[in-house]
């Protein structure tokens, strides 16, 4: 192990966040793949500002906040009585969604540095468990996992796609769609694609042709 602590800093990364007195799962760590953004916004020295703001304007409302301060098991307690579901949207309970003929397609990036990736697996199974799983659910929910790509675009994986397009042709012509296609980019050239699928599924190389062209993967 290095002298500064690297392997033991990148390892509480990955870990969750756990109440010490109850053994409560508060939150996922970040994935694997992440790493690279750790140093610009969701890693490096000092907490996501974003969250550090929140907490100083929002929860404790103390501009004088350090975050030093925080305490895992009380604070975050606090946060959510303050939010009260405004921000923090995570009831799985979408009956009067469903009801009404919503369409929820859910994506994001397995290379996420901000928000754990498994926080939206860990949302979408929660409804699945409210409300049912099989082709009932899958008629108006879908979740795409994006391998490489970083907090909502961007990263080393194919991370650019048409939600949209598919999200009307899923509401106007009732064409749910298995995989999206997703291309990366490199000085304004495509230099890969990748189908996204739908999850649990994923892209699987079917053993020849070039790993750059999503032709050559089947969703599995």
């Amino acid at each position: 192990m290095p002298d500064d602590g690297s392997v033991e800093d990148g390892a509480n990364h990955h870990r969750p966040a756990v109440n010490s007195k109850t053994g409560e799962v508060l939150y996922p760590g970040l994935s694997l793949g992440t790493e690279l953004g750790w140093g610009t916004q969701a890693g490096g020295p000092e907490p996501n500002q974003v969250n550090v703001d929140h907490y100083k304007y929002v929860v404790l409302k103390d501009a004088n906040w350090d975050s030093r301060n925080f305490n895992l098991d009380t604070d975050i307690a606090l946060a959510d009585k303050v939010d009260a579901g405004t921000v923090n949207a995570i009831n799985p309970d979408l009956t009067a969604f469903k009801q009404r003929g919503g369409k929820l397609l859910m994506y994001h990036g397995w290379s996420d540095q901000n928000v754990p990736p498994q926080s939206t697996i860990n949302y979408y199974k929660s409804v699945l468990d409210k409300m049912g799983s099989g082709p009932q659910t899958d008629s108006w929910l879908r979740l795409f996992m994006a391998p490489g790509m970083a907090h909502c675009g961007g990263g080393e994986g194919p991370n650019q796609f048409d939600m949209v397009s598919a999200l009307e042709q899923w509401v106007e012509k009732g064409k749910a769609l298995e995989q999206i296609l997703a291309t990366h980019v490199t000085n304004g050239q495509p230099d890969r694609t990748r189908p996204l699928c739908a999850y649990p599924q994923v892209a699987q190389y079917q053993g020849s042709g070039s790993i750059d062209d999503a032709a050559n993967f089947v969703c599995k």
